[in-house]
């Protein structure tokens, strides 16, 4: 009978572990190798996560809720058919060859629960009483407590939003809800952040206190790129497949002004400063459900056009599927946001840590301007648009962050379709 631990496999550049989102099979259940048996969380996406091999699933190391560490196990299964007892001898299969070995929650005081209740509780794990030690959940309100994990556990999730809820009624009685820059009014619904969205908030509030941001601005004409799509998207979607957007247009710029200022496509690590050779180029796509993610395009400056757009429009589409992998979003060296697509006319993006900047591409419209001809200065209708550079001030002075960003309203402005291979 073969037993085997199964290990939570390494996730992703700098990710150590998961939370468990839902187990999609349950103690007793048949696997095939390769069949995904959980979904989990990283700090970057959420994916699901296969078998090394076929058997039955014998026990749950980490229920739902809970953080799994990479390179430590999180199942049993028993790849011998037609068996029915765990043997007492067990091996351990990992997933991916590679993996660290990190440590997971430590034990924590009991607090609250005290020790006799942990017997009569089995399924309260060291995180959920850390939590309830903190914010003072007694056993009596833990047990009122329906549980949404695996078997009706209670969960993180669970508790914190109990606590919240309970929380909410303590300023009701005592008449503090409406008071402190808290505002909350009759009629007012407490919803409660998602994964996601803490995540991001996490990340802006460290940016900021990180890098001293430093914002320029420049408005490109780009009437000679607007002409060429209005005219080929036809055209360009018949004979390749393809929708072509402004995005990969504006990326393939930023790739080109990345090979002429170096000094842009930098990493910041404590006291150092890496230099990437290769130009990775995250883009920020909108989720329905409002949240943003930054998948990443590798190396931009070795493909196409046409590769170029299909990378586009594939990371587009499953971000928005929740389809990404954790490859598509690691090794980022420069990222930009296309807030021209929400209609905005400029913006303030944050940097995307330990990048040193970010540019904003804004709304295209329609404007008066004087350019100059044989016939002298004259008043013409072009096709203008905001660009807005972040950059961290640290390390990346004036001269740098506004010539890079002249260089990329150049490219911008001087496009022609055959100075790109398609």
């Amino acid at each position: 009978m073969a037993i085997m631990e199964v290990i939570m496999p390494k996730m992703g550049e700098s990710i150590m572990e998961a939370t468990v989102l839902n187990w999609l099979k349950k103690p007793g259940d048949y696997v095939e190798a390769d069949e995904f048996i959980l979904e989990v969380a990283t700090d970057k996406i959420d994916t699901e996560v296969p078998s090394p091999v076929s058997g039955y699933l014998q026990k749950i190391i980490i229920p739902v809720g809970e953080i799994a560490t990479i390179g430590k196990a999180i199942c049993v299964i028993d790849s011998t058919e037609n068996s029915a007892e765990p043997s007492p001898s067990t091996s351990t299969v990992t997933m991916f060859p590679q993996h660290e070995e990190l440590a997971l929650l430590t034990d924590v005081s009991l607090g609250i629960l005290g020790q006799n209740e942990e017997k009569s509780n089995p399924w309260i794990s060291p995180l959920i009483k850390q939590i309830c030690l903190q914010e003072n959940v007694t056993q009596r309100e833990l047990s009122t407590i329906k549980g949404s994990g695996l078997d009706q556990r209670v969960t993180k999730k669970d508790v914190l939003n109990y606590i919240a809820v309970r929380n909410s009624k303590r300023m009701i009685a005592s008449g503090t809800l409406s008071q402190g820059p808290g505002l909350r009014l009759p009629g007012d619904v407490v919803i409660e952040m998602d994964r996601m969205r803490k995540m991001i908030s996490e990340r802006m509030v460290d940016s900021k206190r990180i890098a001293p941001h430093v914002t320029s601005f420049l408005e490109a004409d780009m009437t000679a790129m607007v002409t060429w799509r209005e005219t080929e998207k036809a055209n360009f979607l018949a004979k390749y497949k393809e929708p072509i957007t402004y995005t990969p247009l504006l990326i393939m710029a930023t790739a080109k002004a990345l090979k002429d200022f170096p000094g842009m496509n930098i990493s910041v690590e404590g006291n150092y400063l890496v230099q990437h050779e290769q130009i990775n180029i995250g883009m920020a796509v909108a989720l329905p459900n409002g949240n943003l993610i930054v998948p990443v395009i590798h190396e931009v400056d070795k493909l196409s056009l046409l590769e170029l757009t299909k990378k586009v429009n594939d990371l587009s589409n499953r971000a928005r599927l929740n389809k990404l992998t954790p490859f598509d979003l690691e090794g980022g060296t420069y990222s930009i946001s296309n807030i021209g697509s929400f209609g905005n006319l400029m913006g303030t993006p944050i940097i995307v840590q330990p990048q040193v900047g970010i540019l904003a591409f804004g709304v295209i419209e329609k404007k008066p301007a004087v350019i100059s001809g044989p016939q002298g200065d004259q008043i013409a209708i072009r096709q203008k648009m905001f660009i807005s550079h972040s950059y961290d001030h640290r390390v990346i002075d004036g001269s740098l962050g506004g010539g890079f960003l002249k260089r990329v309203s150049d490219y911008l402005e001087k496009f022609n379709i055959s100075d790109h291979e398609l």
